[in-house]
């Protein structure tokens, strides 16, 4: 359920609200801090009955304004235990979301994407060199596109996909989360730098730009 805005950041036209467990988010100079603790992840088993209540990790979002945009953060996440990550995430509804993750699966640094659509489907694309990566996320009509990229420049094509009704993709809620599904682990923070909105979509998903 949400809870009162948080934060109103200058580089997003829109505010974004806190959903999942209780978090203590912090915003400062451009920087975005979310903290998760253990066992809380965003993630329905594609080969398992779902739970009740759903699996969930703390996350802020916001609702853009319609029509073509992109979402781009460098996120920064202290790893510690497979399945830690931060990620941008959108939601068109309870059961239809996604999120593109810089994760540690299982021993090293990856971008992951998960669409779920009642239950989750999960993707390892690339690993990473470092210990942050930039992540887009796009919306062009009524799809969305995934990217991420070393350097914040070149882009490398993750994923295009939909989600939802034509009307609740023009709706959709983007933002920010933090994820720790062990429940023996020590919980993950997540830092958010670098943060752009643009009113616009790239001209072509597969070209780097």
């Amino acid at each position: 359920m949400p809870r009162e805005p948080l934060w109103e950041p200058k580089e997003l036209p829109f505010g974004l609200l806190a959903y999942g467990p209780a978090a203590d988010p912090g915003y400062e100079d451009g920087e975005l801090v979310i903290t998760t603790g253990p066992g809380q992840d965003r993630f329905v088993h594609p080969g398992r009955e779902p739970k009740v209540p759903a699996a969930d990790a703390p996350r802020l979002l916001g609702t853009p304004p319609e029509g073509d945009f992109q979402l781009i953060a460098r996120v920064t996440p202290r790893l510690r235990s497979a399945g830690d990550a931060g990620a941008l995430c959108l939601e068109v509804a309870d059961d239809q979301w996604a999120k593109l993750c810089l994760e540690l699966s299982p021993a090293r640094y990856t971008v992951v994407s998960v669409v779920t659509r009642g239950r989750s489907d999960d993707a390892n694309s690339y690993e990473v060199p470092g210990d942050h990566v930039w992540l887009r996320i796009t919306r062009t009509g009524r799809a969305f596109a995934f990217h991420a990229s070393d350097d914040g420049e070149r882009w490398t094509f993750v994923r295009l996909f939909t989600l939802g009704t034509e009307r609740e993709a023009a709706v959709a809620s983007v933002g920010f989360m933090a994820q720790c599904p062990s429940p023996d682990a020590d919980g993950c923070t997540a830092v958010f730098d670098r943060i752009v909105f643009r009113p616009w979509a790239p001209g072509d998903l597969r070209d780097g730009s």
